[in-house]
């Protein structure tokens, strides 16, 4: 087969692909509730107790308090990422407030909040 049509093809293929998770909703991000968020860690952490739940006004991401330490949930399309704060540094973004993690999987990321909501949260992580 010529390596224009097999070019084609898989390219074809690739966009059919996407077109059909999009058109399913399959690339919709993930909106979380405090009970969503409460559920979504104990996915991740199945063996952790979760004690208090704080979801952004976007509900995109949620500080999860819990047994073993503070730790953030958000979304990352149509799932979710989560990672204790324990070794993290923070620190203001013109969109909100930017997480830096110790880890290669997830490096850092940045919260979309509002002015209020920054201060708030920057206060319930002020011990990290």
């Amino acid at each position: 087969m010529p390596l224009g049509i097999l070019l084609a093809l898989v390219v074809g293929g690739i966009a059919g692909i996407t077109l059909l998770l999009h058109i399913t909703g399959k690339s919709r991000v993930h909106v979380l509730t405090p009970e969503a968020a409460s559920t979504q860690w104990l996915r991740h952490f199945p063996d952790d107790a979760v004690i208090d739940v704080t979801v952004t006004h976007d509900g995109h991401a949620a500080l999860v308090r819990t047994k073993a330490g503070p730790g953030l949930l958000w979304s990352f399309g149509a799932d979710t990422v989560a990672r204790y704060l324990l070794d993290c540094t923070q620190h203001a973004h013109p969109d909100g407030l930017a997480i830096r993690f110790r880890d290669f999987s997830a490096p850092y990321v940045i919260l979309h909040l509002d002015e209020t909501e920054r201060r708030h949260w920057h206060n319930l992580m002020d011990p990290l």
